[in-house]
């Protein structure tokens, strides 16, 4: 088994209490759950849902997937530097084989990530049995440990219980940005009765609701707690963004002096204040806003 003493993780992470005129007009409490701050490499939500797989990986080589600029496949780098685990990379878009790599391919390569890249057809099918084994016939990682785009599995599921079991008696309300719904499954699972769950799909599309079920059951054997989407601030889809968004993630900064990354927290935090204005909370509640990332150099 792989042990992960070496990776020191700060758990539970911090809970900060902010004061913000937006909130406190509307008679409500924001709390900030600093995941960003477990580890430096292995941030936030990448933590809780890497750490149980890299337990089963139990030494072989680990591969996953991601687009050009997976945060997931950072984690997973650098996990495997810290560690000692050789780690593939099955890159979205054959198209960026041969270029220059960007700032955060270019990361996953200086920790020793071997990447390789697919057409987006094939990426597309990467869940078929046929089209798995043929990439990992390529990759030349026949043995090797799978972890879906993500990091999102029953495992990944099981280790974001915690989040929520750490939130336990703190918030009425959890919220968080979801990308592919593994850390809102296994954080609604965790939360005690009463409490509830608010998530920011970063995506378009209404496919989320429907992943989220098919984790929890494959976690837990069917639904657990209760949990919401609301889908109007995806901003154009994953990694877009538009000017006010980021006018606003930046004046988020300069009022409480918390780095905002662009993709998922600023969505988050600007669908909240979004709502809070809206009249959408009742007076009186306590909104925890989980932080599961921060910007990247």
């Amino acid at each position: 088994m792989t042990s992960l003493d070496a990776l020191r993780p700060r758990l539970p992470s911090p809970l900060q209490e902010l004061v913000d005129d937006r909130f406190a007009r509307a008679g409500l409490r924001l709390l900030l759950k600093r995941d960003d701050l477990i580890h430096p490499d292995l941030v936030g939500n990448k933590w809780r849902k890497l750490a149980p797989n890299l337990t089963a990986a139990a030494g072989r080589t680990v591969l996953t997937f991601g687009g050009a600029y997976s945060n997931h496949l950072r984690a997973t780098a650098a996990a495997g530097r810290l560690l000692g685990l050789d780690t593939v990379g099955v890159v979205r878009g054959q198209e960026l084989s041969g270029r220059a790599l960007n700032p955060s391919l270019a990361r996953c390569a200086a920790d020793g990530m071997r990447l390789h890249f697919v057409d987006r057809s094939t990426y597309r099918r990467k869940a078929e049995p046929e089209t798995s084994a043929a990439i990992l016939r390529a990759a030349n990682a026949e043995e090797a440990y799978v972890v879906p785009e993500g990091g999102s599995n029953a495992l990944a599921v099981l280790g974001c219980r915690s989040l929520g079991q750490e939130l336990r008696g703190h918030a009425d309300l959890v919220a968080l940005a979801c990308g592919t719904g593994g850390t809102l499954a296994g954080l609604a699972a965790g939360l005690a009765p009463g409490q509830r769950v608010l998530g920011i799909p970063v995506l378009k599309g209404s496919f989320l609701g429907g992943d989220i079920r098919a984790l929890q059951h494959r976690a837990f054997g069917g639904p657990r707690g209760t949990w919401t989407l609301d889908d109007r601030f995806h901003c154009g889809g994953y990694a877009r963004t538009t000017p006010e968004l980021d006018a606003f993630a930046a004046d988020f900064e300069r009022r409480h002096e918390v780095p905002v990354e662009r993709l998922y927290v600023a969505k988050l935090l600007y669908g909240l204040v979004t709502l809070a204005e809206e009249g959408a909370f009742p007076r009186g509640t306590t909104i925890a806003a989980v932080i599961t990332g921060r910007p990247f150099p």
